[in-house]
């Protein structure tokens, strides 16, 4: 389930392969309806700052976590389910590390968010996407991609 309506529309929209994110700022501010004089203050950058910001495909790590919490929105996350869905697997010996590194935390690749199954959901009942195309394109388990469908349909969603 979403937490709110506004985000799942932003994220069917948004293709998480190829990511732009200062068009997906741009939209959530809209769809927020935040002032620009909000935006000024919280970021204290200039409205032409803002504006490029909007253009640009990518920003910096800091600007991207003040955007984050001024529009309430993990944008970070995005990244993440681009990782879950476009990153090669991983194979067993490549890139081994022999020692635990230390102070920095491991995460697994294979978290899917809810956002990311709704993603696959809706390519598949769109027509977009064959269940065999999402299995062999997004490396997805097919027992998990039809346990996916089989709650989907459970919970009267399609």
């Amino acid at each position: 389930m979403y937490l709110d309506e506004k985000e799942r529309e932003v994220e069917m929209e948004f293709h998480f392969k190829n990511i732009h994110v200062g068009k997906l700022i741009k939209q959530l501010v809209e769809d927020r309806e935040i002032k620009e004089s909000r935006i000024i203050s919280f970021l204290q950058i200039s409205k032409s700052e803002i504006d490029k910001m909007y253009e640009a495909k990518s920003i910096n790590t800091e600007l991207l976590l003040l955007w984050s919490k001024l529009l309430e929105y993990d944008l970070f996350r995005v990244y993440s389910q681009h990782l879950v869905l476009y990153a090669p697997p991983k194979s067993i010996n490549y890139n081994k590390v022999k020692s635990k590194s230390k102070g920095i935390p491991e995460f697994r690749k294979n978290v899917y968010t809810i956002e990311i199954i709704n993603f696959i959901l809706e390519l598949i009942e769109k027509g977009e996407k064959k269940k065999s195309e999402i299995i062999k394109e997004y490396n997805i388990p097919r027992t998990t991609l039809y346990k996916w469908i089989k709650k989907h349909k459970k919970n009267g969603n399609t």
